[in-house]
């Protein structure tokens, strides 16, 4: 009877240990989440807002894209208006985080002091013309002539004898403040047609004949327009990341102080490896990593 009752728990013990090693080998790989520092995945959830430069508007959103696939129960709506909606949007509390082709500091209304820079990219902007203008080279001090109004007609740079439309973007934009100052050393451009989004100028440069305005590098993805080089120098990553090219900017996300769970990941991915030696280059932005030198929100360029 002894036997039979110890023959019996040995049974109980065997089960019970299947069914721990069951309970402990059970697979919790759902692909979903980010994974923090312990290995453990982290669910993320909610929603976040971003909105701002429209230069970086192909980036961030192609980025939002592919974190929401990694984490399904998050929502990213990514909004242009300019790098002067982006920073006062953020800065009242609508959006989470404002892009920005400039530092807050440059924008007059903006409390700076209350927002958080998160460089996240660079990003190159040149003159870009109809193709039918006939020049892909043009000297600064013609640059600033043409946006100025002191040279109304290509045939006097050597180009089709064409009048000179300028295609300009609002006092609000970030790409403006940059080309302003970079490309036309501050110097004010002269009334033409203003647009607000960076995809409609590219539209109305290559449907305007004698069209000229101002775009970043990611938009030069096919031949509609024509960037122009600037004293010989090429628009270029690698003439951006050794300080040749003068017309660069910072890619700025600011967050209204330190950033909150979500909009914290979000930023972090944006600073990884996929993104930074990836999404970056397709998309033709450059990584603040591979920059030799950088910028102050004076403008003051020095070697790293």
């Amino acid at each position: 009877m002894k036997s039979f009752k110890k023959f019996g728990l040995l049974l109980t013990l065997a089960a019970l240990m299947v069914f721990a090693a069951a309970c402990g080998g059970a697979s919790t790989d759902k692909n979903e989440g980010t994974t923090n520092k312990d290995n453990k995945t982290a669910k993320l959830s909610g929603t976040l807002s971003v909105s701002g430069s429209s230069a970086m508007q192909p980036l961030v959103a192609a980025a939002a894209e592919e974190f929401m696939a990694a984490n399904p129960n998050v929502d990213i709506q990514v909004q242009a208006g300019g790098s002067g909606t982006g920073l006062s949007q953020v800065a009242e509390g609508s959006v989470q985080i404002g892009n920005s082709d400039v530092f807050a500091e440059e924008k007059e209304g903006i409390p700076a002091d209350k927002l958080v820079d998160h460089k996240v990219a660079v990003v190159g902007m040149t003159a870009a013309v109809n193709p039918k203008v006939g020049i892909k080279d043009i000297k600064k001090a013609d640059l600033i002539k043409v946006f100025t109004g002191k040279i109304t007609n290509w045939k006097e740079l050597g180009g089709a004898d064409q009048k000179i439309v300028l295609v300009n973007r609002p006092d609000s934009s970030g790409t403006r403040a940059v080309f302003n100052k970079f490309a036309l050393d501050g110097a004010t451009p002269a009334e033409g047609i203003t647009e607000d989004s960076s995809n409609t100028v590219k539209k109305i440069i290559n449907e305007t004949a004698g069209a000229v305005g101002y775009l970043a590098f990611s938009y030069f993805t096919d031949d509609s327009v024509t960037p122009l080089a600037i004293d010989g120098v090429q628009p270029t990553a690698e003439n951006v990341q050794s300080g040749k090219f003068p017309v660069w900017a910072y890619q700025h996300s600011y967050t209204k102080g330190e950033p909150n769970e979500l909009a914290k990941a979000f930023l972090d991915y944006m600073m990884s490896d996929d993104i930074q030696n990836t999404l970056l280059k397709e998309q033709g932005y450059l990584p603040v990593t591979k920059m030799t030198v950088e910028r102050d929100a004076k403008g003051n360029q020095t070697n790293k």
